[in-house]
């Protein structure tokens, strides 16, 4: 009986603590989106921000995908070869792509990239004092460094995703010329063929919600630091986790939603 009440204390304690997380949360969205919708974004920053968050991202971003779509058309070319169908590689790859594993790789990446960065920025800020003193001098640290960081997010995701996908499918090619000996030609009309709008824009549409995520996570995990270094620690690692956590529930949910209304 003793077992019993000390597993549903800790059950019960653990959910009040990510109700209180989640409400947190969905209040700096809230004013984030509300500076945003008001036009109080300061664009000098915005640019640097999606500099740092999206440019030079890209190089790490292509290498990966660019892999990703090797391992895929291998594993594809198994199991079709068998049935003379390795031209429908394409068809796999380009869809697999666009809809799931261009977004979602992209924004795992750019979580371990970006947003472990910003909880860290944001905490050192925070255990430093910065941002005391910003509010002091009267400064909206939301609208300082949270509305820039998570605007710069929600346009970079979408453009590196389009480029992993075009990467992706190039390594789809490759695996295609060399080893399937399949023409270029015919790899890229299969791919045009397999691919409709809907596509594409599923996968954009992810990874716009996805930078967002990735922004509110870093930025809320890396405003509530305490404790020093080991604070800012635990926050960047908190701020990782919790980001892929979210990433692939909303993943999961845009999924369902497209599977059943598309």
């Amino acid at each position: 009986m003793d077992v019993l009440k000390s597993t549903c204390g800790s059950v019960g304690r653990v959910s009040l603590q990510m109700a209180g997380h989640a409400g947190s949360m969905a209040l700096l969205c809230g004013r984030t989106c509300a500076h945003m919708l008001l036009g109080r974004v300061r664009l000098r920053h915005t640019t640097e921000q999606f500099v740092r968050t999206g440019a030079d991202s890209v190089p790490i971003v292509a290498v990966m995908c660019f892999l990703v779509g090797l391992i895929l058309a291998m594993q594809a070319a198994y199991q079709l070869e068998p049935f003379g169908a390795t031209i429908y590689v394409a068809d796999l790859l380009a869809v697999s792509m666009t809809r799931e594993m261009g977004p979602m790789l992209t924004a795992i990446i750019v979580t371990g990239r970006s947003g472990s960065a910003i909880a860290a920025e944001l905490g050192t800020m925070k255990v430093s004092e910065e941002i005391d003193a910003l509010r002091t001098m009267g400064i909206d640290p939301i609208q300082l460094l949270v509305v820039p960081r998570t605007l710069a997010l929600m346009v970079a995701l979408p453009c590196l995703t389009l480029i992993a996908d075009a990467v992706g499918i190039a390594g789809g090619l490759g695996i295609a010329v060399a080893a399937l000996k399949l023409s270029a030609v015919q790899y890229l009309k299969e791919t045009a063929d397999a691919l409709v709008m809907k596509d594409l824009l599923t996968g954009l549409g992810k990874s716009f919600f996805f930078g967002l995520i990735i922004a509110q996570v870093g930025s809320y995990q890396g405003l509530r630091v305490s404790g020093g270094a080991e604070g800012v620690g635990r926050a960047t690692t908190t701020s990782v986790v919790s980001s892929i956590f979210l990433i692939i529930l909303a993943d999961l949910a845009f999924t369902a939603l497209f599977y059943s209304t598309l």
